[in-house]
């Protein structure tokens, strides 16, 4: 049951009604029993896979919590009896305790999460090692089918089990509580990846009917399904066209179907986000934002703290500081300032560090080679870009073209383009081919190509053409205005019959766009978003 069916669509309605008829104490529980009737679409048997994560959480949590509570307790009890060094002693020893119970549950966790996601990625590799070396012997495949969401929710979970060990806030003691933040239907598709200690501030709370949030909401929904609907499924058929002949569609059409690809990756990723944050508005709850105009960033760093916010402040808070502060890597900062010196020496545990984070980046995305170089090749990009800082200081000096437009516009484009190469990871099948389509542009770049009639051979008619420049313009037109704040705050500060107006006027060409412009039928598929495959 997708954003995007209609059977999804009857649920979410009937969860409206009965979540506001309903004694508003039993609202998160209502939201618990539909998270799980929404997850049993996608399988009965996949929810094993969610209350095995729920549980295990919710038993390790409680066993790091009654460790920090007997600490806590035995310092108070022996405040002043305890040596410094008997009080460190004991500390360390309590740590190690907690940190034996942290590692069972994200080896446990993460562990399924290989196994279901990445054993055939495995055997792929090995059958071909062992095919180079001459072996006959060829390992079978597994038939494991990807529960739905299993990446997000993991991820999700061992934030907050990380988050208690560190003490960051204290444990969920209602398991039912716990399995609804697991379970959150709005976010189990493609995220966002919610923070216990934000999502948990309105998820449990008691909420009554508020006209605005509802109104807001709906909107929010409203404009996802037009970005979904309207515009990515659209463009769909043309990238499809492109990627899947690449004997015919080379050179020119490469760099078109790149293009092509970035406007339906924003249109769809960004508007399954809108549908999740526009539920979530409807029923009270707040869920964090997970784009913020990221096709206006001026680099490849910026442009990475702007898409999928969720995901980079996940990687960067659980795997990038305690991979830069663990053991072998402060050995290796020493080793290395002691060895290269002090300028070369404090660069090498950072850029290993960052290589470690993008590449688990990549796999996390999926298990292919293409993601891997893809997470890698985008580590290596934003390093580079690091290394030809002075230069970039040098030339802002001798130029004086930093803060011009032109030079805005010109990084805003150069990040574009950089990040849409990169993306073609994503698209053709294997890393050479990726590679010799890449090449196609610089040697078969012929832009004539366009005019022959071919461009119109990929399945989009003019017709079509036209509501994508205009989608375009309106996504555009959108970004530009809400620089300075939420679009629809600002409506909502207008006179009240203003306000009303202009809502009335945004429902009715959401739904009657969506209604007449979106894209159905034959070669249309409008049951798939792109980040259900990780």
């Amino acid at each position: 049951m997708l954003f995007t069916s209609y059977s999804f669509i009857i649920f979410l309605v009937l969860l409206f009604v009965i979540y506001y008829v309903i004694p508003r104490k039993y609202q998160w529980g209502l939201l618990l029993v539909a998270s799980y009737i929404f997850y049993s679409f996608a399988g009965v048997k996949y929810l094993l896979y969610i209350l095995l994560t729920t549980i295990s959480t919710y038993v390790v949590s409680r066993k790091i919590s009654k460790l920090q509570e007997i600490q806590a307790d035995y310092l108070i009890k022996h405040k002043g009896e305890l040596l410094k060094e008997e009080k460190k002693a004991y500390k360390a020893s309590m740590k190690s305790k907690q940190r034996k119970w942290l590692l069972i549950c994200l080896l446990l966790n993460l562990g399924v999460l290989a196994v279901v996601k990445y054993t055939n990625f495995a055997i792929t590799n090995i059958n071909f090692i062992s095919k180079a070396l001459g072996s006959g012997t060829q390992l079978s495949f597994w038939k494991i089918a990807l529960p739905l969401g299993i990446s997000f929710y993991t991820f999700q979970t061992m934030g907050y089990i990380i988050d208690v060990y560190r003490g960051k806030y204290p444990l969920e003691k209602n398991i039912f509580k716990l399995a609804l933040f697991v379970s959150f239907f709005p976010q189990l598709i493609q995220g966002p990846i919610s923070r216990f200690d934000d999502l948990s501030q309105t998820l449990f709370q008691e909420h009554s009917y508020n006209s605005k949030n509802v109104s807001f909401g709906v909107q929010r929904i409203l404009w996802g399904f037009f970005k979904k609907l309207v515009l990515a499924d659209r463009i769909l058929v043309a990238v499809n066209a492109i990627i899947r002949d690449t004997d015919t569609y080379q050179g020119v059409f490469v760099f078109v179907g790149m293009l092509f690809y970035a406007y339906q990756l924003y249109a769809d990723f960004t508007g399954g986000i809108d549908i999740t944050i526009g539920i979530a508005e409807v029923l009270g709850i707040k869920v964090k934002e997970n784009f913020e105009r990221p096709y206006f960033s001026k680099s490849i760093t910026e442009y990475w703290r702007r898409w999928h916010i969720t995901m980079g402040t996940w990687f960067k808070d659980y795997v990038f500081y305690p991979v830069s502060v663990s053991r072998p890597m402060l050995d290796l900062s020493k080793f290395s300032r002691h060895s290269f010196g002090e300028n070369i020496g404090k660069r090498i545990p950072v850029y290993i560090a960052t290589l470690i984070v993008w590449f688990t980046t990549g796999i996390w995305h999926g298990a292919n080679w293409n993601f891997v170089v893809w997470g890698l090749m985008n580590g290596i990009v934003i390093l580079l870009s690091q290394e030809f800082q002075p230069f970039y200081e040098w030339f802002h000096k001798s130029f004086k073209v930093k803060d011009t437009f032109v030079f805005r516009l010109f990084q805003v484009i150069r990040t574009i383009l950089l990040m849409s190469s990169l993306r073609m990871f994503d698209c053709y099948r294997d890393v050479p081919l990726t590679f010799r389509m890449f090449g196609t542009m610089f040697t078969n770049f012929n832009i004539s190509e366009l005019f022959n009639g071919t461009f119109m051979n990929l399945g989009l008619k003019m017709y079509d053409y036209c509501v994508l420049l205009v989608g375009l313009v309106i996504l555009i037109t959108v970004s530009l205005i809400q620089r300075s704040g939420s679009l629809r705050c600002k409506l909502a500060e207008k006179p009240q019959r203003v306000n009303y107006a202009v809502s009335y006027l945004v429902f009715y060409v959401l739904i009657i766009s969506i209604l007449v412009f979106g894209a159905y039928g034959v070669g249309y598929d409008s049951s798939q978003f792109i980040y259900n495959q990780f």
